[in-house]
């Protein structure tokens, strides 16, 4: 459904109107297409003294294409503003991020990039743990002070994981992000060994196959496009009643797509077998399958409890068990999860959907260490306001409530939710595990 305010505040009079009354100015966010370049200008690279990810950093941005500059200059508009605080090991030190960004911070343009990297908190100790945790503030903080979409993120790295940061430190920088703001992503050192760049990173998931639940529209439909397009062999899974359009999915691209309740008894028997028979296994699960039956606590019924918890969360685990058990799910496969804001933060009349959405990031964080021990990751994303035909039936006032509280002042695409799967599902991503990114443009509800 279109944006029709952010429509309005492009025109002369919306611009007029939004200037003079002081109302949300939701800007055009840059989205990826094949062939662009990585960033709108060059980045911006800097480091506190002692830091071990600069050299790491700049290989990475020359792989990536992307132009580096190591001082700033007057009256050029930076694409990224990078900056390596692994070597703040003391709170007096948090002067090296004033020190780097203040100077630069207006000058970084519209949908640019603001990229912080620390080592995480729970790994260090002292007077470092203090320091390293201050860095989750200042680029929160960050994220909601930034103008024209640019976006704000913080990422822990490992120590011995800094070549396994690649994926995350191209994402981050591109426009596949556009809808990720002020999050928090860990990379940790188990899976260091198999996280290797791919040999096209156009093409990351190429001789993948993927499985993608809930895949006949909005989110699903787009989650199969991307991986897809990735070089992904698409698995489009949906309930028979929604045949027509699953089909239509998977033929679009160039996938196959099967029929199933996944809530039933034999759900996960009779998948794992069309996985092995088909297809001799499966490499990426994408649980997106959900359904919502909202009322208030007080007049809800038993079986719209029971239905939701059923299908968002009780089934996943069916399978997730099914597969792993039989080995369906290969090495270094990986488990994504949809979780919601609502899981984090709440929701009236969703005590059902945000119970099963809390419970996908507990699936997440209860099954990362055993994944980890079979060289795969399980890893959530959480929209927030995301556009489809099911928030296009929110009531009106609702809706734009929704759409504008957030740093970015707008509601995400599908897309926004896919290319944060795809990221998880890129073999580089191999050290990303147990994490649960927020797609909301930094909604201001919730954690």
């Amino acid at each position: 459904m279109a944006d029709k305010y952010q429509q309005f505040t492009r025109t002369p009079l919306g611009k007029f109107a939004t200037s003079k009354l002081g109302l949300p100015k939701p800007p055009v966010l840059r989205r990826y297409r094949p062939g662009q370049p990585p960033l709108d200008g060059p980045a911006l690279l800097g480091a506190a003294p002692g830091g071990r990810l600069e050299k790491t950093l700049a290989a990475q941005l020359d792989s990536a294409g992307i132009e580096i500059v190591r001082a700033p200059s007057e009256g050029t508009r930076y694409g990224a503003l990078v900056f390596d605080a692994t070597g703040i090991t003391d709170p007096t030190q948090l002067r090296e991020l004033y020190s780097f960004f203040h100077p630069v911070i207006r000058d970084i343009g519209p949908s640019g990039r603001v990229v912080v990297l620390g080592t995480p908190p729970e790994l260090v100790e002292g007077r470092e743990r203090i320091a390293q945790r201050a860095l989750e503030g200042f680029t929160r903080t960050v994220g909601k002070e930034l103008k024209r979409g640019a976006t704000s993120q913080l990422v822990y790295v490992a120590a011995g994981a800094e070549e396994a940061s690649e994926s995350t430190t191209r994402f981050l920088l591109s426009a596949k992000s556009a809808f990720v703001d002020g999050q928090v992503i860990r990379v940790g050192t188990v899976g260091t060994k198999t996280a290797q760049a791919p040999a096209d990173w156009a093409k990351p998931l190429d001789g993948k196959v993927a499985l993608v639940t809930g895949a006949s529209r909005g989110i699903g439909a787009a989650i199969a496009e991307v991986l897809a397009r990735d070089g992904a062999h698409v698995v489009a899974l949906d309930i028979p009643a929604q045949g027509g359009e699953l089909s239509a999915v998977a033929n679009r691209v160039h996938g196959s797509a099967l029929q199933l309740d996944i809530t039933a008894d034999d759900a996960p028997q009779r998948l794992a077998d069309h996985l092995t028979q088909r297809h001799g296994g499966v490499d990426i699960v994408v649980h997106n399958a959900g359904i919502t039956r909202d009322k208030t606590l007080a007049k809800m019924s038993e079986s719209a409890w029971d239905a939701v918890i059923t299908v968002n969360l009780a089934a996943q685990l069916a399978v997730n068990d099914k597969l792993l058990a039989d080995g369906v799910l290969r090495e270094g496969g990986r488990i994504i999860g949809v979780s919601s804001i609502a899981g984090i933060a709440g929701n009236v009349g969703q005590s059902n959907y945000a119970t099963s959405k809390a419970g996908v990031i507990g699936m997440v964080n209860e099954a990362a260490p055993r994944m980890a021990e079979r060289g795969g990751t399980i890893n959530a994303v959480a929209p927030g306001f995301i556009e489809t035909q099911m928030t296009a039936k929110v009531p009106l006032m609702i809706r734009e409530f929704g759409r504008r509280l957030s740093s970015l002042a707008q509601g995400g695409l599908p897309v926004d939710v896919a290319e944060t799967i795809a990221w998880y599902a890129n073999p580089a991503s191999a050290a990303v595990n147990g994490n649960v990114v927020r797609v909301c443009g930094q909604g201001f509800l919730g954690a």
